[in-house]
């Protein structure tokens, strides 16, 4: 049935303010005129949409356009002062959160370092991190957009329920219902400005939709922390997650890459995570549980048995690459992680594997990036989502 165009007027303003937020985020600095050039709308439409832009505290208006013809139009940005941001994500040891702006410009952090237990403890410990967070002189006075939580364990499809979090010991937990319900959330934040995630996919999604000018086609993060995880995302218009039907993509960490191998924590043999998850790691060198892994292991690095587990670690991880390439066929392999942080002793090894072992027909093998100081990437990425979803999601009429 044909619709009216009084009807889809609200809509379709909706579409063109996100298509000049998404311009802006990726392009900063253009001016009205290549707003209107680069998006297709008119310049009135352009003009209409960022001075409500510029009036809500989305858009800055900066210096004028340099090199143009006639009256200089002046550069736009997204607005760095009156919104805030909150990603938190809850690891096996600990859990970290950041408040954000939104161009990703991180205005404070908070952490704990106690272990995880239960679903409930762990929906408390994000609580606590909030209020911290909207406690600090940065972000006071700028209105909440939402809150993004990163988890060690896939997702269902729909976003609410951790499916299973075998170093966690969760099974088929609604962690979203458990966060809504629980005492301390910061008060005025609507239902739909929560939202939930693997830690993989919200640290692959910061990459591809935090970094300026056009992300990848095929982004691949790889975590290495007490377990082993990936996240995809692909280039659609914007960055979005690859899931599967069932939300397990990215489980590479129980893959099988040594048949008859260790019993690992999921119930099978020879996973990934058997020879380079970091619980692996520490069991092999009888490691303080709740001490940070790099932390741990930095002062020993040079010992035989540390250097004979690191490097095994490494080989299946330059393995773990070289399947990725030949399988997905990414632009780009992001690694993260604990592991990450230990001189090369991982790394090293990883990359000789991956080099040495590469199917080289015309393609190129996908550019390896390694983000040593990869902390508060999944937060910083939880965050990032929740400004994607803000964006995207058409508001309902006041």
């Amino acid at each position: 049935m044909p619709t009216t165009p009084g009807g889809d007027q609200p809509y379709l303003k909706h579409l063109n303010r996100a298509r000049v937020l998404h311009l802006l985020r990726t392009h900063p600095g253009l001016s009205r005129a290549e707003l209107a050039a680069r998006s297709g709308l008119t310049k009135v439409t352009v003009g209409s949409l960022v001075t409500g832009l510029l009036d809500g505290g989305w858009l800055h208006e900066g210096h004028p356009r340099p090199g143009a013809a006639g009256r200089p139009g002046r550069e736009l940005h997204l607005g760095e002062a009156r919104h805030v941001l909150l990603g938190v994500e809850i690891g096996v040891l600990g859990a970290r959160a950041v408040a954000t702006t939104l161009r990703g410009t991180v205005l404070a952090r908070a952490q704990t370092r106690t272990p995880t237990t239960t679903p409930h403890a762990a929906a408390q410990t994000v609580t606590q991190l909030c209020g911290q967070l909207l406690q600090d002189p940065a972000t006071q006075g700028r209105e909440l957009l939402g809150l993004g939580v990163a988890l060690p364990g896939p997702v269902s499809p729909d976003g609410t329920r951790v499916l299973y979090a075998p170093n966690l010991g969760w099974d088929d937990v609604p962690f979203l219902d458990l966060l809504r319900a629980a005492p301390g959330l910061p008060p005025h934040l609507p239902p739909e400005a929560v939202t939930l995630d693997n830690e993989a996919n919200a640290a692959a999604f910061g990459e591809s939709f935090l970094r300026p000018g056009d992300p990848p086609q095929l982004l691949a993060y790889v975590s290495l922390g007490s377990g082993v995880g990936a996240g995809f995302t692909a280039l659609s218009g914007t960055p979005h997650v690859l899931r599967g039907a069932r939300g397990l993509a990215g489980e590479i960490g129980h893959a099988i890459i040594q048949p008859g191998g260790l019993y690992c924590h999921c119930g099978n043999r020879g996973c990934v995570e058997t020879l380079l998850s970091g619980w692996a790691i520490r069991a092999a060198l009888n490691l303080n549980v709740q001490d940070p892994l790099d932390e741990a292991l930095a002062p020993r690095l040079r010992e035989a048995a540390v250097q004979v587990t690191l490097g095994r670690a490494g080989e299946a991880l330059g393995q773990l690459l070289v399947n990725l390439h030949q399988t997905l066929g990414p632009d780009e392999i992001v690694i993260g992680g604990a592991l990450t942080r230990l001189d090369g002793a991982v790394l090293g090894p990883a990359l000789d594997v991956y080099h040495a072992r590469q199917w080289r027909p015309a393609a190129p093998p996908a550019r390896i990036t390694v983000r040593q100081d990869s902390r508060h990437l999944p937060a910083l990425g939880a965050a990032a989502q929740v400004l994607a979803h803000v964006i995207d999601t058409p508001q309902e009429p006041a």
